[in-house]
């Protein structure tokens, strides 16, 4: 006779007759509760925007921090329990910097992500020093990154999964946002072009009027390698957004007011 459900939830080890692990399926769920993060791979590089929430006018907006740089050729954005996020970040690190000493050479962005998922996937191990977390990791990450196989950015779940994507949302807007990028994203794609895709696929999504305190944008290119936009970058990416949403919709009404009138048909009878 099988188990009910709840008994199956207690062992982060145990699968259900199903073939489910329902604390790696909950520690998902958690994923989606937290703030939507959007990335974009291009040939030019790789841009990250999350969205930050900022729960009391109290709070200053610069302690919150959504993407942090691990090498300068590595950043990575995360949403759900940020706190676990650390762990797995400090990790990173540490990978980076090891294979630096050793070989002197950069570490693989696909290898930093590996390294992660390695972590992730020790819930639950007693006898691993390296991780003493008696449960999935509720965390989900973007790892972007360049190197010598160009931009490259990779998605990382709590059941230690890493998949590298072109363009990838995660967060509480991540169904409609991966949506929206299936439509405008292509190979081809510019770096300004993804940046402006990403902002306006979070301004769909988020609840709040975007603002130079709401959001982070990060660029990872050859060039600057990690670049976090200030305030005023920020501000000013903002502003051309709603410039040209209003270019977009007066030139409609151009078009639709030079439309010549439907002729008159009269009907006999």
């Amino acid at each position: 006779m099988f188990l009910t459900r709840s008994e199956y939830d207690h062992g982060v080890n145990t699968f259900s007759p199903e073939g489910r692990l329902f604390q790696v399926e909950y520690a998902i769920e958690a994923i989606k509760l937290g703030s939507t993060a959007i990335g974009i791979a291009t040939s030019e590089g790789v841009v990250l925007v999350v969205e930050k929430r900022i729960t009391s006018g109290l709070m200053e907006p610069t302690a919150v921090e959504k993407i942090v740089e691990i090498d300068k050729h590595i950043a990575c954005a995360a949403s759900g329990l940020i706190a676990d996020s650390r762990t797995m970040i400090d990790r990173a690190r540490v990978e980076c910097q090891n294979h630096w000493f050793i070989y002197n050479e950069k570490m693989s962005v696909e290898s930093t992500a590996q390294a992660v998922a390695n972590l992730a996937i020790k819930f639950g191990d007693s006898d691993d020093d390296d991780c003493d977390m008696s449960r999935p990791f509720g965390v989900a990450m973007l790892i972007a990154g360049i190197d010598v196989k160009g931009p490259q950015l990779y998605h990382m779940d709590p059941s230690g999964t890493c998949v590298q994507f072109d363009a990838k949302a995660i967060g509480s807007g991540s169904e409609g946002a991966q949506q929206n990028l299936q439509e405008v994203y292509h190979k081809s794609m510019t770096l300004k072009e993804a940046i402006k895709a990403a902002l306006v696929i979070l301004k769909q999504v988020m609840e709040e009027k975007l603002s130079d305190n709401n959001i982070e944008v990060m660029t990872m290119t050859p060039e600057k390698m990690f670049h976090m936009f200030p305030k005023a970058e920020l501000q000013e990416l903002i502003e051309n957004l709603a410039l040209s949403k209003e270019d977009s919709l007066r030139s409609r009404s151009n078009i639709s007011g030079s439309l010549p009138p439907l002729p008159s048909i009269s009907i006999d009878g």
